[in-house]
């Protein structure tokens, strides 16, 4: 792989997106930052790109070699319109995808698992990120942040169990080892921070950096369920699936840890404090 090629970003104003092209971009590589409505990016090449648009989808690819794939939000059968793009990635020269996945979800698993599945079979030069939970659920736009804002509180059917969220500047550092390493990982990555924490361990952080109490509230999965698909307007069946993660979390589906992002960032994940603290400072 050279590093003359143009990096296709797909979702590059979403969480992992924005830092994978702004460290691509920091890293000396060009970008194409595709978002729905084409958003310009500093020092990229914006372009409109729809999941469900294919007429979007041939200016997004032309002149790319590489590039990384944020799945449609929400979309409980990605494959439907990932795998013929990617099939038609291929056949425009491109060379080099990474996938953008979940720990929750195996080769061959729901939603985005048949997505991972068929990947190899299209790609010589391929990887698949399997982050853990992002730690800006808890600062972002998702519906715990939105919550604790609002309420001081978020809730989640996890019970006791723990998951080692993780950093998405990490994941994005990752992504751009992925992408422009000389060699493809051609594997699957789980990536993790270095803790595995219960949502209770994730609330006292939460009040000890704010400054203001948080508290979480244990629901069962159909509450979860129920509670995504009425506030968040989760359609059902993805809602579904999530509240089935939540009680893979509570019977201890993600607590472990990994070495992937000190192995191939170079430097050890960042844990969750120090993330909230960071964040906490940008937000005041």
């Amino acid at each position: 792989m050279t590093s003359t090629g143009t990096v296709l970003v797909i979702g590059a104003t979403g969480t992992t997106g924005s830092r994978t092209a702004a460290q691509l971009l920091a890293a000396g590589h060009r970008v194409r930052a595709a978002s729905r409505r084409g958003a310009p990016l500093p020092g990229a090449e914006p372009v409109r790109f729809d999941w469900y648009d294919p007429a979007t989808h041939d200016a997004a690819l032309a002149g790319t070699d590489r590039v990384y794939l944020v799945p449609p939000v929400g979309d409980p059968d990605p494959a439907a319109v990932m795998l013929p793009f990617l099939e038609r990635a291929r056949t425009l020269g491109v060379r080099r995808a990474v996938l953008l996945s979940s720990s929750a979800v195996p080769e061959g698993g729901p939603a985005v698992g048949a997505v991972h599945q068929a990947l190899p079979s299209l790609f010589d030069e391929w990887a698949v990120l399997r982050p853990s939970w992002f730690m800006q659920n808890f600062t972002g736009a998702h519906l715990h942040a939105t919550t604790i804002r609002a309420t001081g509180a978020f809730a989640t059917a996890t019970g006791d169990g723990r998951v080692a969220y993780v950093d998405a500047d990490d994941i994005a550092a990752v992504a751009l080892h992925a992408l422009t390493g000389p060699d493809a990982p051609n594997t699957d990555l789980v990536l993790t921070g270095p803790d595995a924490l219960t949502h209770d361990d994730i609330a006292t952080i939460l009040t000890e950096v704010t400054g203001r109490p948080v508290t979480h509230q244990h629901l069962t999965a159909a509450e979860v369920r129920d509670r995504l698909t009425e506030q968040a307007g989760v359609p059902p069946e993805f809602a579904a699936l999530l509240a089935d993660m939540d009680r893979a979390i509570a019977h201890g589906a993600e607590n472990r840890t990994t070495d992937t992002v000190h192995r191939l960032a170079g430097r050890p994940p960042r844990d969750f404090r120090t993330v909230a603290e960071r964040e906490n400072a940008l937000a005041l």
